[in-house]
């Protein structure tokens, strides 16, 4: 649910854990595509909760990206 960035089933903080493992499966052979595909969501869903909630300097980046690094 754009623009609050929420799961349309659970309501929870997208990507929530249904999402993530969806994308992962999506994903699965293109983990950059998936990096690349979720920076863009990242930079759209700052700017919407940024003027949702007036907060300046929005870190999404674990929410978004840090989970769906390669673990090695």
């Amino acid at each position: 649910m754009r623009p609050l960035w929420r799961c349309r089933n659970c309501a929870a903080e997208w990507p929530c854990q249904p999402a993530r493992l969806a994308l992962l499966v999506e994903y699965r052979d293109d983990r950059t595509g998936l990096l690349v595909y979720l920076g863009g969501l990242m930079v759209e869903a700052s700017d919407q909760l940024g003027q949702l909630h007036s907060q300046t300097g929005l870190d999404l980046t674990q929410r978004f990206l840090a989970w769906a690094r390669a673990r090695g």
